[in-house]
């Protein structure tokens, strides 16, 4: 089987690391556009533009399902994305986890892109989702783009920064970006409270591979035998995993399971 990645940038690598574990033996194709980087400050049309043009790179490789793993690409992108390909292959997108968090009772704290945090979207799941929990949209500017060149310094300002924006008593961290996910542990030492209960972080990479693999009726299998099989596509342009992916755990993973895609 192959499963198609959608993201702006290296946000895909958490679903796509998370792919890797379940199905060892499915072939990857990662899509992403670093041409037009950042989408954050783009039209809504712009960015389903670039996000339509990536699943174009994609779908020449036939994948059996694409996931969009980038949230603002999800809001803004992913209608586009199925009424052109959602009769080829299954189309899954990104929703922020607000709904289990509330689940688990609040107060919960949702941390996303400037341009999400507010947006009529995002307060739409907390108001459908989280209704009678206390939620707060946190703001994370710079956050995805420092993550994305890997910059260690500018990674942790902003973590520390939108930390002191999230209520102490906060029992559960939404993460409503894909980038965030790569620095998950960060983001849960910087909230963590002395002598609360341990917070939950919460994350949509697991659960939009476990999706991908239903909707193409595949059972997960961690122990099926290595494929190997990645491509990469940099705006279209096929080449090796950045060297910022490399930096995070998750792109070490994909780099040390397809070592042929590296040369």
């Amino acid at each position: 089987m192959k499963i198609a990645l959608l993201d702006s940038g290296i946000g895909l690598l958490a679903a796509a690391a998370a792919v890797r574990r379940l199905r060892p033996d499915a072939a990857l194709v990662l899509t992403s556009d670093p041409d037009g980087m950042p989408w954050g400050p783009l039209t809504s049309e712009d960015i389903a533009d670039r996000a339509l043009a990536c699943a174009r790179a994609a779908a020449a490789h036939d994948p059996d399902a694409l996931i969009v793993a980038c949230n603002t690409a999800s809001v803004h992108g992913l209608p586009v994305i199925r009424e052109e390909f959602e009769h080829a292959f299954p189309v899954v997108g990104t929703v922020p986890a607000v709904k289990p968090a509330a689940a688990g009772g609040g107060p919960i704290a949702v941390w996303a892109t400037p341009a999400t945090t507010g947006s009529d979207y995002q307060r739409a799941l907390i108001r459908d989702f989280a209704d009678g929990v206390e939620a707060t949209e946190v703001p994370c500017p710079g956050l995805a783009d420092a993550v994305e060149r890997a910059d260690e310094a500018a990674v942790d300002a902003a973590i520390e920064a939108a930390a002191a924006r999230t209520p102490r008593d906060v029992r559960a961290v939404v993460l409503g970006c894909t980038h965030y996910e790569l620095v998950a542990e960060r983001i849960r030492a910087a909230v963590q409270q002395p002598g609360l209960a341990p917070l939950v972080l919460h994350t949509s990479a697991g659960a939009v591979a476990a999706q991908a693999l239903r909707r193409i009726g595949v059972r997960p299998d961690p122990g099926a035998a290595m494929s190997g099989d990645l491509t990469v596509l940099l705006s279209g342009r096929e080449a090796g995993l950045p060297d910022a992916a490399l930096t995070y755990a998750e792109g070490r993973l994909l780099a040390s399971t397809a070592p042929a895609a590296q040369g």
